[in-house]
């Protein structure tokens, strides 16, 4: 099964399409789907929509993963990233995707084993689990945990 990981943000939207081939997980693509802080908000919302849905006709995956909403202190960024998560949940629907949202904690348990887990070590696991080469940014690190996340709670059929 093909998953689409994403970890959406206004500026930069990480992604990643990750693979079960036997017992181990590959990744097929990853990418930032980046805007420019001075292009308007609303066109970068579009922009990040217009990618997403290329993405998905592109590569075909089956589901999506993605971060479920959480609690910000900053609400302005917080209502920013919704907005981008919007963008891509939009893009999934229209291209017939299945949905599933998972929270921070349950994407870093899942790769880490640790809920509370740094970026830095979410990163390092996605880099070892997937047998990355090249190192990628910690957007789309957090994009490609979120599939794995995915690809390990599928396996046990919990959540659907």
């Amino acid at each position: 099964m093909l998953v689409l990981g994403v970890d959406p943000g206004s500026i930069a939207t990480g992604y990643g399409l990750v693979e079960k081939q036997g017992h181990r997980m590959v990744c097929i693509h990853s990418g930032v789907i980046g805007s420019s802080k001075k292009t308007p908000f609303h066109e970068r919302i579009h922009h990040i929509f217009q990618s997403a849905v290329e993405i998905m006709n592109h590569y075909r995956p089956a589901e999506l993963a993605i971060e479920d909403v959480f609690f910000a202190k900053n609400v302005k960024s917080a209502l920013k990233i919704g907005h981008a998560r919007g963008a891509v949940l939009i893009g999934a629907v229209q291209c017939g995707v299945k949905i599933h949202e998972y929270t921070p904690l349950e994407i870093k348990k899942s790769v880490v084993g640790y809920g509370r887990a740094t970026k830095e070590q979410v990163h390092t696991m996605v880099q070892m689990i997937l047998n990355l080469k090249e190192s990628v940014t910690y957007d789309t690190s957090d994009a490609l945990a979120a599939a794995i996340c995915h690809l390990n709670w599928a396996k046990y059929d919990i959540r659907k």
